[in-house]
């Protein structure tokens, strides 16, 4: 009988970048991976938001440490995904302790416009766009170079090997939910974007995927988790008919982030329920309809 080798699975060392870390699922994923050892930078635009958050990650590594462990560190960096410049800024500070970059989790994204088709305001859903679809194109565009095999050093300085790049997509951008479909095309987009970012840079060893999070129980939903008519439209849409935490979704991050799923690229990853196996939620609940 062939001996099973055993999979490494410590990010310990390893260097991170979370946009829109600041609070939700940002601050989650970044708590997960500095209790896991990992030293992460959080970006996002509002400076308080971000010292807070930062607090709140270096307790999350004393206690890692004082368990065992080896927690990692925290800091962070003032920037826009919007804004090519900013973007540029704060990879390279993410990158800058081995001038390598192994996780980066382009996270930032919201909505600008919910509503039907036929009353859209433009710039509304250029601003959805521009901040889901072109800000996590711009963490490709300058991530990419420095999360290369062997580009900088790997830990204790052996050659450093292919980064993890994790888009924040959405149910949303998977199958249709009723007056959400600006916020849900410009998540597709990321979707299609990482699937051929995945087969366009895998020779350089970058890994390339996505996660798309049904209703998540954070601050950002909260004006559905509370409940009513919305709430229980998703919950009769999904097997598992619980809200999702935000540690459902800083658990898959982490997998794709670390070295148990090295040869997986180009999936846009479910964390629902099972939401997708029914029906999308119907948004025109929240206007009486």
């Amino acid at each position: 009988m062939t001996d099973r080798i055993a999979v490494p699975t410590s990010i310990a060392g390893y260097t991170a970048l979370v946009t829109g870390g600041g609070s939700g699922i940002g601050l989650g994923t970044a708590t997960r991976l500095v209790r896991d050892g990992a030293h992460v930078t959080i970006c996002g635009r509002t400076e308080e938001k971000l010292v807070a958050a930062v607090t709140e990650l270096e307790a999350a590594a004393a206690t890692a440490t004082s368990a065992g462990g080896s927690g990692g560190t925290a800091r962070y960096v003032v920037a826009d995904v919007t804004v090519e410049e900013q973007v540029a800024t704060a990879v390279a500070e993410a990158a800058s302790p081995r001038g390598h970059l192994d996780i980066l989790f382009a996270n930032a994204g919201g909505s600008f416009h919910m509503g039907p088709l036929a009353t859209a305001d433009v710039e509304a859903v250029r601003s959805t766009v521009d901040l889901n679809l072109i800000g996590t194109f711009l963490c490709l565009k300058h991530g990419a170079p420095v999360m290369a095999a062997g580009v900088g050093e790997g830990i204790d300085g052996a050659e450093a090997p292919g980064g993890s790049f994790i888009g924040m997509s959405s149910g949303a951008g998977a199958f249709p939910h009723r007056y959400l479909w600006a916020y849900g095309a410009s998540k597709a987009g990321i979707d299609m974007l990482c699937k051929c970012a995945a087969e366009e840079l895998g020779h350089t060893g970058l890994r390339v995927n996505t996660v798309q999070p049904g209703i998540i129980d954070d601050e950002l939903m909260s004006f559905i988790t509370a409940g009513g008519p919305l709430l229980d439209d998703y919950l009769e849409g999904m097997p598992i008919s619980r809200v999702g935490s935000v540690d459902d979704v800083a658990a898959a991050v982490r997998y794709l982030a670390g070295p148990e799923s090295t040869w997986i690229s180009g999936v846009n990853f479910p964390v629902d329920g099972g939401h997708h196996l029914r029906h999308g939620a119907d948004y025109g609940l929240l206007f009486g309809e």
